[in-house]
């Protein structure tokens, strides 16, 4: 009998599990931005670190959309740290103070990806963005294949990237 007790926990832990992964897709889904176009525009910009970004052919790009003021950005950010040891990350720090604020925040948080200071949110702006953190993915060829609105799992971008390749 107390077999039985813990199969019957496990399996609705699981179909829990499995239905808040359906219904955050679902969200993610409705909330992502329309950008009109799914083709990624020319970036060339200067990074935080004064060094300048612009985007490389034939390589998947993610472009993550955070703030210091949020809460699921803080906890979000060491996968993107994962993630953007392996492939090429481009973020945006929308309306996070000046750039020494920003690269102050990195250190601290012993963070090391690309980050672009968005101090008036026109990059956010342009990119239509509403809620952070946002995650969109583009393919080799420049064209967006998904987008993620709200936390994601260092796992969920690996796999997402990986089915693009």
């Amino acid at each position: 009998m107390n077999t039985w007790k813990i199969r019957s926990t496990i399996k609705e832990i699981t179909i829990i599990m499995v239905l808040l992964f359906i219904m955050s897709n679902i969200i993610s889904y409705i909330r992502a931005p329309d950008l009109g176009s799914r083709q990624l525009p020319q970036i060339e910009a200067k990074l935080v670190d004064g060094s300048t970004f612009s985007v490389g052919k034939g390589k998947p790009l993610i472009i993550h959309f955070w703030a210091i003021s949020c809460p699921a950005c803080k906890l979000e950010a060491p996968n993107i740290e994962t993630v953007s040891k392996r492939y090429d990350v481009l973020t945006i720090a929308v309306n996070s103070g000046s750039d020494e604020e920003v690269q102050t925040y990195m250190q601290e948080n012993g963070l090391h990806f690309k980050v672009l200071n968005d101090r008036e949110g026109a990059w956010a702006t342009d990119f239509k963005i509403e809620v952070f953190p946002t995650t969109f993915i583009y393919d080799a060829k420049r064209k967006l294949r998904f987008t993620k609105v709200g936390y994601t799992t260092t796992a969920a971008l690996l796999a997402r990237l990986e089915w693009i390749e």
